[in-house]
């Protein structure tokens, strides 16, 4: 019996303390929820007044009802459900609309695939958006709408409108669609400042799991400052940092929706969920108003977002790293580990990483310079550097604390745009495709593959289930790395030559198969693991 009234007591006590932040509760309910939350010895115990009655509770979690039952009505109108269409061949039915790391978006097969003489057919999936401005401006996630031929918006009033697309940033995975403003009515977001949210705020997710329109979900901040790369079809995807995970149920669908606060205001973008059943596992993941708040009026204006770029890859410094530089084992920062060619790295004199040490039977760089802060702000970790350069802009100017050769410097470096990556699904005009995601060869992932560093050619960073390339047994990245904030898969074959053809770069190889019919065969050369080898395809009849 002392155990279920134990139980009961914590209920209420909890009831109380989330009340005491809400909306609408009265001074002498704020003071009931105060003193029950401070009870850690018998002393406050015996002073603390008692609950006036039985009903008091259930006056409480009236108004936290009430409460959640006005974010609702408040936040639900400007949600969005968001159907988008792609026309696809069969022969790459496996590559349909993209998904993200552990949230694809929810998929709706469409087309007759009974006619197998179609080369046609059509993928529909399903995501969730949000309301900008009463200029018709959309706000979801970049992997929702990227690749789509057909986009629609619905309202939480049942209006359908077709919508194109803006601007899109793959970099932190969003993208601005726009709707006719004057055939429906708008309530826009407002957007809270996500740099003060705390473990343990409560967190409210609105969007449309499994095509649900309008459902709401609640839960807590359960951690901050955590990083996603901002897609796993990117061969080199920016890292987002700042991302907030919660324990609000969120599902694939609900791609592109809003976590806001106990006041209705838009913390996060949510974007991913971690699973292994790809369904709400209790770790979902949004991206933060404050980065939300700087792309998307970029993405409105000129249609891209221009990333702050250093031009360094490297890695956090653990001990392991410290020790083999005759380092304090508890020196911390970013090492250093390679500098792009032209970079303002380069410009500004940082030193990468040339000697290789092994530890724990691994290979690893060490001898760089180490960035131990950035304006002043330490860097403990190399997300800690991602995450103050997320926050800069093209043309800034900031100071960088190192350790050069075990002494300490400061060097100022301006940075300068992110240049673009290129990355692909290989394939040829004529319907050929090899089944690849590919990316450039550059001086830095050379580096990281200990391959010369003028090495050319495109590596193989992915191969698609039953492709030309798999089926050949060509072989994709099996070892993720970082350059300069983007995730990289390396290890993968680097494709040289294609029929006696050299390819130094993905539209080469694009140029080539181009040329290709489908009766003809494909002669890859090949390194793999440092080794040239030869790879006959035959393309499909």
């Amino acid at each position: 019996m002392q155990k279920k009234i134990f139980s009961i007591f914590l209920l209420l006590t909890a009831a109380m303390l989330l009340l005491s932040a809400c909306n609408g509760v009265t001074p002498v309910e704020t003071k009931v929820a105060e003193t029950q939350a401070v009870l850690p010895t018998k002393a406050v115990q015996e002073t603390a007044p008692e609950l006036p009655a039985a009903s008091a509770s259930g006056d409480l979690l009236a108004a936290y009802q009430t409460t959640l039952e006005n974010i609702y009505a408040t936040v639900s109108p400007s949600v969005v459900n968001i159907h988008v269409v792609q026309k696809v061949t069969t022969n790459t039915s496996s590559s349909l609309l993209p998904g993200f790391p552990g949230f694809p978006f929810f998929s709706l097969p469409q087309g007759n695939e009974n006619d197998q003489n179609s080369t046609e057919q059509y993928q529909s999936a399903l995501g969730s958006g949000f309301v900008w401005d009463t200029q018709g401006h959309i706000v979801t996630n970049n992997h929702v709408v990227s690749g789509a031929d057909k986009i629609e918006v619905t309202f939480s009033d049942g209006t359908s409108l077709p919508a194109t697309l803006v601007g899109a940033d793959p970099d932190s995975d969003l993208a601005v669609l726009q709707v006719d403003a004057n055939t429906v009515s708008l309530t826009p977001v407002t957007l809270a400042n996500s740099d003060t949210v705390k473990v343990g705020q409560l967190a409210i997710a609105i969007g449309n799991p499994f095509g649900l329109e309008g459902t709401m979900t609640t839960g807590i901040i359960s951690a901050v400052g955590r990083s996603l790369p901002a897609s796993e079809t990117s061969a080199q995807s920016y890292t987002i940092p700042d991302i907030i995970q919660t324990d609000a149920p969120i599902n694939p669908g609900n791609s592109g929706g809003v976590l806001v606060d106990i006041d209705g205001r838009v913390l996060g973008v949510t974007a991913a969920i971690e699973s292994p059943v790809r369904a709400s596992a209790g770790i979902g993941f949004a991206i933060p108003a404050k980065i939300v708040e700087n792309v998307v009026p970029s993405l409105i204006a000129d249609g891209s977002y221009a990333h702050a770029w250093l031009g360094i890859s490297g890695t956090s410094l653990v001990p392991e790293l410290a020790t083999a530089m005759d380092l304090d084992a508890t020196q911390r920062g970013a090492l250093v580990i390679s500098v792009m060619d032209n970079s303002p790295a380069e410009e500004a004199g940082l030193q990468g990483s040339e000697e290789q040490v092994t530890i724990d039977g691994q290979n690893a760089l060490v001898g760089g310079d180490i960035i131990t802060a950035i304006d002043d702000q330490p860097v403990f970790e190399m997300d800690d550097l991602i995450s103050y350069l997320a926050r800069t802009n093209v043309g800034q100017e900031v100071t960088l604390t190192l350790l050069h050769s075990g002494k300490e410097k400061t060097v100022n470096v301006t940075l300068a745009a992110r240049p673009s990556t290129q990355e692909t699904v290989v394939a040829s005009k004529n319907g050929i495709t090899l089944g690849i995601l590919g990316i450039t060869m550059n001086e830095a992932i050379a580096t990281q593959m200990d391959l010369p560093k003028n090495q050319s050619g495109v590596l193989v960073v992915d191969v698609q289930s039953g492709s030309l390339a798999d089926t050949a047994g060509l072989r994709g990245g099996d070892e993720s790395v970082s350059i300069d904030g983007h995730d990289v898969q390396i290890g993968g074959d680097v494709i040289t030559a294609l029929n006696g053809q050299k390819v130094e770069t993905i539209d080469d190889l694009k140029d080539a198969l181009a040329q290709l019919s489908s009766v003809d065969e494909l002669n890859l050369t090949i390194l793999r693991n440092g080794y040239e080898i030869k790879i006959n395809i035959q393309s499909e009849k």
